[in-house]
Order: C-alpha cells, then sequence, then structure tokens
C-alpha cells in the first residue's frame, strides 16, 4: 500500500532511543523490480542484511569494514662487519610508534584483510678486505625498514637503515636513514669506525690500535619489558683492541693482538656484526637478524599465514592489549 510522503518537520524521532523499524522479509520475499524504486530499503531475514534497490536489483546495504589501531616495532636485518681491520656493520632500521619512543604514527587496519609481514635477514661478515654485506629490510603492511649497511673493508662503509663505519685505509662512513638509525664512525689510519646504531652514530676509533664502538641501540617497551634493539657492530682493531658492539645486539669487533675474531649481531635484534682486526681468518662477522612485533587491542586475535614464524602469539600484555612477535620469513597475517 502506498504511504504519503512526509518530510522530518513533520515526524520528529529526536527523543526516541530506539530503532527504527522498516519492511523486512526473507530473500524470496524481496519486491519485484517493477513494484520497486531506487533507494528502496529492506531487511533481508535471510542474510541478516540490510538491502537497497539500485534500481536494478536488491543489494546488500555496504558496511565499512572494522577497524583496529596497532602499534608496531620493525626492526631490519644488521649489516655485517667488513674484513681486515674492517668497520662494524650498521644496524637494521628501527621504526616503531609514538607510544613506544619512536617518531611513527600507530596504523588503523581492518578486519579480515590480508597484510604483509617480512622479517629481514641478516648481512654477511665481508672476506678479506671486503665490505660486509647489508641486511635485508623488514616490513609490516605500509612501514618499511631499511637493512643495516655493511661495514667497510679496506675503505667505505655502506649506506643503510644505520651506516656501516669507514675502513681503516681512509674511506667513508655509511650514512643511516632518516628517523631509523645514524651514521657509522671515522677510521683512524689503522683500526675501524663502529656500525652506526638506533640512537647513536657509530664511534670513530680512538686511536690508530683500537677500533671505535658500535652505535647504542633504541630500548622500546612494546613487550611490556623495556628491550634495547639495532645496535651498530664495533670496529676492527689494530695492535689493540675492538670496538665493543653498541646495546640492542650489536656484535664485537675483532683485535690483530690476541687473535680475537669479531662477533656476530645478536639474532631478532637487527644489530652490526663486528669488523675484523687483520687475524686469520680475516672475515668480518655476520649482523643479526631482525624482528617484526605488533601490539594490539585484545578483542582481536592475529591469524598467521604461511611462511613466517612467530616467537609469542597473540599474548596477552598490559591493560587490555596482546603482542605478537615474527622472528623469521615472510607472508601475510590478518586480524579477527
Amino acid at each position: 500500500m502506498a504511504t504519503t510522503k512526509v518530510t522530518t518537520d513533520v515526524i520528529d524521532m529526536s527523543g526516541n532511543t530506539g530503532g527504527l523499524v522498516w519492511a523486512k522479509g526473507a530473500t524470496g520475499d524481496q519486491p519485484l523490480p517493477v513494484d520497486s524504486v531506487a533507494g528502496d530499503m529492506r531487511e533481508n531475514t535471510t542474510t541478516g542484511k540490510t538491502e537497497v534497490f539500485n534500481g536494478t536489483e536488491w543489494r546488500n546495504l555496504k558496511e565499512a569494514p572494522a577497524t583496529i589501531t596497532v602499534d608496531y616495532l620493525v626492526v631490519a636485518g644488521g649489516g655485517g662487519g667488513g674484513g681486515n681491520r674492517g668497520g662494524g656493520g650498521g644496524a637494521g632500521g628501527l621504526r616503531t610508534t609514538t607510544t613506544y619512543g619512536g617518531s611513527e604514527t600507530p596504523l588503523a587496519l581492518s578486519i579480515s584483510t590480508n597484510y604483509t609481514v617480512t622479517v629481514g635477514p641478516s648481512g654477511n661478515g665481508g672476506g678479506d678486505g671486503i665490505q660486509g654485506t647489508d641486511g635485508y629490510d623488514s616490513v609490516f603492511s605500509t612501514i618499511t625498514s631499511t637493512g643495516g649497511g655493511g661495514g667497510a673493508g679496506f675503505a667505505n662503509g655502506r649506506d643503510g637503515g644505520s651506516g656501516g663505519g669507514a675502513g681503516h685505509q681512509g674511506g667513508t662512513v655509511g650514512s643511516g636513514t632518516a628517523n631509523q638509525g645514524f651514521d657509522g664512525g671515522e677510521e683512524s689510519s689503522g683500526s675501524a669506525g663502529g656500525g652506526g646504531g638506533a640512537s647513536q652514530a657509530g664511534q670513530n676509533a680512538p686511536s690508530t690500535t683500537n677500533g671505535g664502538a658500535g652505535g647504542n641501540g633504541l630500548s622500546v617497551a612494546i613487550t611490556g619489558i623495556s628491550i634495547p634493539y639495532a645496535g651498530g657492530g664495533g670496529g676492527g682493531g689494530y695492535t689493540g683492541t675492538g670496538g665493543n658492539g653498541g646495546t640492542g645486539g650489536g656484535g664485537n669487533g675483532g683485535s690483530w693482538t690476541g687473535a680475537v675474531n669479531p662477533t656476530s649481531g645478536a639474532p631478532n635484534t637487527g644489530g652490526g656484526g663486528g669488523g675484523n682486526a687483520g687475524n686469520n681468518p680475516r672475515n668480518g662477522a655476520n649482523g643479526g637478524s631482525g624482528i617484526v612485533i605488533l601490539r594490539y587491542p585484545d578483542t582481536y586475535s592475529i591469524n598467521v599465514g604461511a611462511g613466517l614464524v612467530t616467537g609469542v602469539l597473540n599474548q596477552a600484555v598490559g591493560v587490555g592489549e596482546k603482542y605478537t612477535t615474527f622472528t623469521a620469513g615472510t607472508g601475510t597475517i590478518t586480524f579477527s
């Protein structure tokens, strides 16, 4: 039965706290197109959806997907240290939200939508007089952290999330990436500079005999515990000592004296590898692999696709929140 059109100034429902009830029925009870007008609406009791007639057919009224605000820590793989009095490897780039001491904005994501996660592997230590290789990028959705720059062999450190330290033959330092990490340290005509870290540049070699320390990483409490990530690797020393690795997983530089070999960056920290000093074998040390950590409201859970390795999955933390750590691989996740 047709009804007479009325305007909002005739019917005032502003004082009613209930819902507006309109036509309803099963899919088989939909009015025929000839009996319908574009814009007509009804509740479909078969699907439980509100539907609207578009002038040709009945279609479900589009619903905006639910969104969830996610904090994150994305650390790339650390660069390898250089060989033969080589520079320390730069730490993997670190990006985290302002909630946890970074400069990034939390992401507003949709439920039941695929998002990419990649945990960057580490770079390898360089051979005799050869640069270490760069670490690999880590990714979460639209956030990419750049792999750490390899430490210098004889000369130049490589650019990266944090830059690699310079080698002992007058090379240049590797540059870090803005809001991810710092530059490597300078050499000193015999010893190499440290790799850059997430909160500090690599230190210059303090003398011709000792290597520079790696730059310190950044402490982040996204798991509920403050943990440092992305420390630079120490530079190789000559007749003295190698530089210490920066806090946050940076490897120590090697020393020719006492045939002390460099150490690798710690796994899942993005720490840079230590540079070698010249003792055999003359290779620099590998960097540390990266990590991705997400924190979100506890009313949601993460579903993990193939190819990803988790450390902790949907773990309660704080008040009304959970977190998940990804320690290797690449794949997609969804929130539900």
